[in-house]
């Protein structure tokens, strides 16, 4: 029997690749693609599935009440909420938009899943910053939110209102939260597509700060095989993290795209840190692995290659369709 599943967010880096994920692996899924086009969409990333009668795309605002409540005149089965504001440099800019996408969307979500009474289960897409920096160790789901910038208090309030409605109104709801994604299709002014970008144009490679930040990087593919098994086998109410459990500097990032290229060494610059700048996030995915089976199956140097290759062949009409690139030189190293 055929099922509805609505990814909110569908044509953003991760979501698309969700949404590839799905019809590739269930031939009698539906899905339903809600997303606000803004900056950081890209409908090319969905070019191939178009055609493909299983697929749908409706273009909905989740802060505005009206739109999210005519979304769900029709029956859904399932929801993996994407949707969100991500660039914690914009954010640090201008929170407006954050907490009307993140905050106000994801309410009005949740009192539309409410109140259909037909949704059965339904997984909210998080992110390790919610815990602010972890100067050593690895954070365990449950842990104490202390986010450090704009766009990580967006989503941890995002996150208490998802829990709160599992709670009071026992909605079929799971939290996953997950490390710094990277691969194919993502935004060029994240950090990792800028630095290959910059280093495929000769251009130096921008690094804020020492460039001794922290980050868990995690394929996007390895990323949606998660999320697919806790949209499945989850438990209602709980809290799942996502990650590889090595934590790489931003520095040594850099360098290994400079090898994969065959660019010098010396083409790192360091400019002006961001403010209030997280020095490192780490989580502990052990509940995931032994609760849900799922691991990682793409190693960071296989990804990174797999990446940059991705990157060398693009053509310039996909890097043209996201407009203007926000030309601030910085690390941008979020989905």
């Amino acid at each position: 029997m055929s099922r509805t599943i609505l990814v909110t967010g569908g044509t953003g880096f991760i979501g698309s690749h969700y949404i590839r994920y799905l019809l590739k692996r269930y031939p009698a899924v539906q899905v339903l693609n809600a997303d606000a086009l803004t900056y950081s969409a890209n409908r090319i990333n969905l070019k191939e599935v178009e055609g493909d009668s299983r697929y749908s795309f409706i273009r909905v605002d989740l802060s505005d009440p009206t739109e999210v409540k005519h979304l769900f005149e029709r029956k859904i089965d399932e929801v993996v909420h994407f949707a969100a504001e991500s660039h914690v440099d914009r954010s640090i800019q201008g929170a407006d938009v954050f907490i009307h996408s993140n905050i106000i969307g994801t309410y009005h979500l949740l009192e539309e899943v409410r109140r259909s009474q037909t949704v059965e289960r339904m997984v909210h897409i998080s992110t390790d910053e919610v815990y602010g920096s972890i100067p050593r160790g690895r954070t365990r789901e449950g842990e104490a939110l202390v986010p450090g910038n704009p766009y990580s208090a967006s989503k941890g309030s995002s996150d208490l209102f998802c829990l709160a409605y599992a709670n009071t109104y026992g909605l079929p709801l799971m939290i996953s939260r997950c490390t710094n994604n990277y691969g194919p299709n993502q935004h060029p002014e994240k950090f990792i597509p800028r630095m290959i970008l910059h280093a495929l144009q000769d251009r130096l490679l921008p690094i804020y700060g020492n460039g001794l930040q922290e980050r868990d990087w995690i394929h996007v593919e390895d990323h949606c095989a998660a999320v697919d098994r806790i949209r499945k086998r989850g438990e209602p109410g709980e809290i799942y993290h996502i990650g590889m459990e090595q934590t790489v500097s931003n520095r040594e990032i850099a360098r290994r795209i400079l090898t994969l290229l065959n660019k010098p060494g010396d083409r790192i610059r360091y400019v002006s840190d961001r403010p209030g700048h997280d020095l490192r996030y780490s989580l502990d995915t052990t509940k995931i692995r032994e609760q849900l089976s799922w691991s990682p199956q793409i190693s960071l140097e296989k990804g990174l290659q797999q990446t940059v290759e991705w990157y060398a062949r693009v053509d310039d009409e996909w890097l043209q369709s996201f407009g203007a690139v926000d030309p601030k030189e910085g690390e941008g190293n979020r989905e």
